[in-house]
């Protein structure tokens, strides 16, 4: 086993290749155990160097809604009238802390993404 920190594209490159070779090795061995170091330096640099944001929240809820075949009137049910759904929806009035609470309940939005500025 050699392994070693991943500091640029080219030992990412070389992680990746590695990894696909050992992908099915069986915990507990010595590829097992190098697969899951490998797998932790690789998700590491990912993190570092390939952040994903997160996506903006009513984006967030068209999405969810469409996911689960909602129109607006199914929304109003959940935070309020149609009217505040639309404005919602349109970015003309903010999320109010009930609306977050219900949404992540109803439509299990994390938190963290509704609670962002948009």
């Amino acid at each position: 086993m050699d392994i070693k920190p991943i500091r640029n594209e080219q030992d990412y490159q070389n992680a990746l290749d590695r990894l696909e070779v050992i992908f099915d090795a069986k915990k507990g061995t010595e590829e097992g155990d190098e697969l899951e170091i490998l797998s932790i330096l690789i998700d590491r640099y990912e993190n570092e160097n390939f952040p994903i944001e997160m996506p903006d929240p009513i984006e967030a809820i068209k999405f969810r809604m469409e996911q689960m075949g909602m129109k607006q009137k199914d929304l109003a049910e959940i935070v309020g009238f149609k009217s505040r759904v639309s404005e919602v929806l349109n970015k003309k009035r903010k999320l109010t802390l009930d609306m977050i609470r219900k949404l992540n309940t109803t439509l299990h939005i994390p938190t963290e993404v509704l609670i962002q500025d948009y």
